[in-house]
């Protein structure tokens, strides 16, 4: 027989399962998988650094009050033709010079942007953590709906194992009453191929269940899942009595719980202050500023002057009629090393300060388009809240619906099986005494293998289907600690 690589697969995941499986030393509970998930799924965590960042935004938004300091110090090195600051006088050196600085400025008035910027900033970290609550809801919800189907494909595979012991008796029982002459031989191949199928349902059951469990597993993020495995609670029932309840009720209690509305609500109103923001840009902005400077110079520096005695005079000009002319003295600077830095720092220190007032008068439309783009998406925000608000009334009423179809389905499924189990009782009677054939027989059981499958089936719907109307009427699976 040819193995294909599925398979072959499939039946190394099983077998390696079944090695594990008798070392299992714990058994998932429902509410102990939804917490494992809550602290290890990679979707919360990402959310939960989105929430961090908008911490961060809020401090940066808060900063925007304080005024901005900055200090400023440069050295640079003139060479070649320069004139000295200090003397005035051009030559060819080398000339060192040091500045130092500090300068303020704080926003006095800006149309009111860091106060609706500080104050959307609240809003965003709201929104967050209304958007982190959304995600462990819904990992929530999805870890249930894991759970439940491991435990139908745990169910369903016992009542497969109960119907190949129940096959296996009653072929070894028909060998007997072949050799007796009782029955055909004809019924003993039609007995062979039940036991042939059982064994298969057995094998795709078990691979179900295995396959649930890593999805499970997988679900918490698990690394070693071999041996995962959750606790057998088959017990139907609705501890709330959420059926009870009308669906205009749970709609009404919905509206004041879910976290989707709570989510829509608080972008709604970020993006309002997104509109008070983009508008302060029309408004005149007021700041005030005050700087400090002061330089030093490691030139040399005049210190006195004396005579030039290679040119001692100069003509200035003539005296009007005589024509005799004017001359000064000449006299040439005397250089002397420049005084301490210190000194320079606090003879050349100067400030300034004032206010600044700036006025919007055209900026090619950019400041009106902001707004208009802000208008837009405004009413997008409140568009999504309505329909936020819609899809939560029919989400209720179908979800009512559901569960209650769910378990009515159930009820009928409960009611069939009782049937199908009498209808096997009768037909295994006449079986026994070969009123008869395997063939008809096995119909019957064939019947009741459906119906126990369909009350399996329609039971962890039925649960699932409770647990999603809870969910709307506020009660989660497990409390959710918010951080």
């Amino acid at each position: 027989m040819k193995i294909n690589k599925y398979n072959s697969l499939v039946f190394a995941m099983l077998f390696g399962f079944g090695l594990t499986s008798q070392a299992q030393s714990k058994q998932w509970t429902l509410e102990e998988c939804v917490r494992y998930a809550l602290e290890n799924n990679i979707t919360i965590k990402q959310s939960e650094l989105d929430l961090k960042n908008t911490s961060i935004d809020k401090k940066a938004a808060l900063g925007n009050y304080l005024p901005s300091v900055n200090g400023n110090a440069s050295h640079s090195w003139n060479i070649g033709l320069n004139q000295d600051v200090t003397t005035g006088i051009l030559r060819n050196s080398t000339t060192q010079y040091s500045s130092l600085g500090v300068s303020a400025g704080v926003d006095i008035y800006k149309g009111l942007q860091n106060q609706n910027a500080y104050r959307k900033a609240k809003l965003s970290i709201v929104a967050s953590q209304y958007q982190l609550l959304k995600m462990q809801e819904d990992i929530s919800l999805n870890v249930a709906s894991a759970f439940l189907q491991i435990l139908s494909n745990k169910e369903d595979l016992k009542v497969k194992k109960e119907q190949l012991l129940i096959d296996e008796k009653r072929f070894a029982r028909s060998e007997e009453m072949v050799k007796a002459g009782t029955i055909p031989r004809g019924d003993l191949f039609d007995l062979k191929a039940t036991v042939a199928t059982d064994k298969q349902n057995i094998a795709v059951s078990e691979n179900n269940l295995l396959i649930s469990k890593l999805s499970l597993a997988q679900l918490l993020q698990l690394k070693e899942f071999a041996d995962f495995d959750v606790v057998d609670d088959t017990n139907v029932k609705d501890e709330n009595n959420i059926l009870a309840q009308s669906p205009v009720e749970i709609y009404n209690k919905a509206k004041e719980t879910r976290t989707e509305l709570k989510l829509a609500q608080a972008n709604l109103e970020i993006a309002e202050k997104n509109v008070a923001i983009a508008k302060g840009a029309y408004q005149p902005t007021l700041s005030a500023f005050y700087s400090f400077n002061t330089r030093a110079s490691y030139s040399d520096v005049i210190r006195g002057s004396v005579p030039n005695t290679a040119n001692p005079t100069s003509q200035i000009g003539y005296v009007q009629g005589t024509n005799q002319a004017v001359l000064q003295d000449n006299y040439v600077p005397v250089l002397g090393k420049a005084d301490p830095i210190l000194d320079q720092f606090n003879d050349n220190k100067g400030q300034s300060f004032g206010f600044q007032l700036s006025v919007p008068i055209f900026n090619g439309f950019s400041a009106r388009n902001n707004v208009e783009r802000n208008k837009v998406s405004l009413e997008k925000s409140k568009i999504d809240l309505e329909q936020k608000s819609l899809d939560l009334q029919r989400n209720v009423y179908t979800a009512f619906t559901d569960a209650r179809g769910a378990l009515n389905t159930f009820e009928a499924a409960t009611v069939t099986l009782e049937a199908r189990q009498q209808a096997y009782n009768f037909a295994k009677e006449k079986y026994d005494v070969g009123l008869m054939n395997a063939f008809d027989f096995t119909q019957a059981q064939t019947l009741l293998t459906n119906a126990q499958s369909d009350v399996i089936r329609t039971k962890y719907d039925y649960m699932f289907k409770i647990k999603i109307l809870e969910f709307y009427f506020g009660i989660p699976i497990v409390p959710i600690i918010t951080k």
